[in-house]
C-alpha cells in the first residue's frame, strides 16, 4: 500500500479521489457532513500530490487507488471523484462493479477520451510555463482556466496552495499514471454525473454522454459552475452529495 490517507467516521465507506489540480484537501468542506451523515470517510493523496511521494517506478492510480482499498479491508463502498479523480472512480468502478455501489462524478475526465481544442489548448499553455520553470504562471493559469465565478477567495487560496506543492513536487518525477483500457459499460452502480456551465467543453461532454455509457446514470448540470463545484459552493454540493447517498448507498 502506498498511497498516505486519512480516514473519519463510522458506517459505510465513502471514498474521496482528488482532482489533478489538488489533493485529498479539496475535499475538506465535504469530510464533515459525510461523517455527521453516517459515513466511513476514505480520501487519499495520488502519487506527487499531497503528502504521497512520486512513483519510482510504473504505476496506475486506480491500481494505487484498489491496493489502498483492499489495504482497508473495503469491500462496498461508493466512490465521489472530481475531475482525474472522477476519471480513476470510472477505472475503479468497471474493474471491481461488483464492490463499487454508487457513482458520483464531479466534472469527471473519462478513460479513453480525447481532447478537443480547448483542453489541449490550456494543456500546451501550461507545458509553456513549466518548460519555462515558471510553476507561478502554471499555477495561476490553473485557476483561471478551473474556478467557476462563484468561488470564494479561500477556494483560491486552497487551490493555489494545492497545486503549487504539487508542481513543485513532480519536478522529480520520473514515472506518470497509467490507464489501462476499461469497458465503463461494466459498471453497475448508480451514477451521477455532474457537470459545471462555466466548465470546459471536454468535461462538460463527458457528463452529458455518460448516460448512454452507463446503465442507470443521470447527468446534472449545475448552471452556476465551473470545474471545482465542490470547492465554489461547497455546501450546495454537500446536499447533492447527501441526498444521492441515501438513496443508493444509505448509511443507517
Amino acid at each position: 500500500m502506498t498511497l498516505s490517507y486519512d480516514i473519519h467516521g463510522d458506517g459505510p465507506t465513502v471514498v474521496l479521489l482528488h482532482s489533478s489540480v489538488c489533493d485529498r484537501r479539496m475535499w475538506d468542506r465535504q469530510v464533515p457532513v459525510l461523517t455527521e451523515a453516517g459515513y466511513r470517510v476514505v480520501r487519499c493523496d495520488f502519487r506527487g500530490f499531497g503528502e504521497t511521494p512520486v512513483a519510482d517506478r510504473p504505476y496506475s492510480d486506480a491500481g494505487d487507488v484498489r491496493d489502498l482499498l483492499d489495504h482497508l479491508k473495503c469491500e462496498r463502498y461508493a466512490l465521489i471523484g472530481s475531475s482525474h479523480g472522477g476519471e480513476v472512480a470510472l477505472e475503479v468502478a468497471a474493474t471491481r462493479p461488483e464492490a463499487a455501489v454508487s457513482l458520483v462524478l464531479l466534472c469527471a475526465a473519462m478513460p479513453g477520451h480525447v481532447a478537443g481544442p480547448e483542453l489541449r489548448e490550456f494543456t500546451e499553455r501550461k507545458k509553456e510555463f513549466l518548460a519555462a520553470d515558471d510553476i507561478a504562471g502554471a499555477v495561476e493559469l490553473n485557476l483561471a482556466t478551473w474556478m467557476g465565478p462563484d468561488a470564494q477567495e479561500d477556494a483560491h487560496h486552497l487551490v493555489r496552495v494545492m497545486q503549487q506543492h504539487a508542481l513543485e513536487t513532480q519536478r522529480a518525477a520520473r514515472f506518470t499514471s497509467t490507464a489501462a483500457p476499461v469497458d465503463i459499460g461494466r459498471i453497475t452502480a448508480p451514477c451521477l454525473a455532474v457537470s459545471g456551465a462555466h466548465d470546459l467543453a471536454d468535461f462538460r461532454e463527458i457528463a452529458r454522454t455518460l448516460p448512454r455509457r452507463i446503465a442507470g446514470a443521470r447527468h446534472l448540470e449545475l448552471p452556476w459552475a465551473g470545474h471545482f463545484p465542490s470547492l465554489e459552493r461547497p455546501d450546495e454540493v454537500n446536499g447533492l452529495l447527501t441526498d444521492f447517498l441515501s438513496t443508493t448507498f444509505p448509511a443507517r
